[in-house]
């Protein structure tokens, strides 16, 4: 396994260990309700509170894809690591 692939399987690792921590997925689901909440209860003529809101929800669900997406790329990096071992066996 390359350096950078080593780097990119304890990326992965990290976030599923951060992913997996209730109190990060408490946080999680109340910064989105807390924001959810913000943008319903806003006047509909606010427009840049609005857009601020809505800003803010997408920030929060860019940081939990971008958890995702490294858990994703460690386990491909481990499927393919498997596989060529498989190979290499037979």
């Amino acid at each position: 396994m390359s350096n950078q692939q080593e780097n990119l399987v304890k990326l992965g690792d990290d976030a599923e260990e951060l992913l997996k921590t209730p109190v990060f997925t408490n946080t999680i689901n109340a910064l989105v309700e807390a924001t959810f909440q913000a943008f319903v209860n806003s006047d509909p003529d606010k427009s840049k509170e609005r857009e601020a809101t809505y800003n803010h929800y997408r920030a929060i669900v860019d940081i939990v894809n971008t958890l995702k997406q490294r858990v994703s790329v460690r386990d491909e990096i481990n499927e393919k690591l498997k596989s060529d071992n498989s190979k290499n066996e037979e």
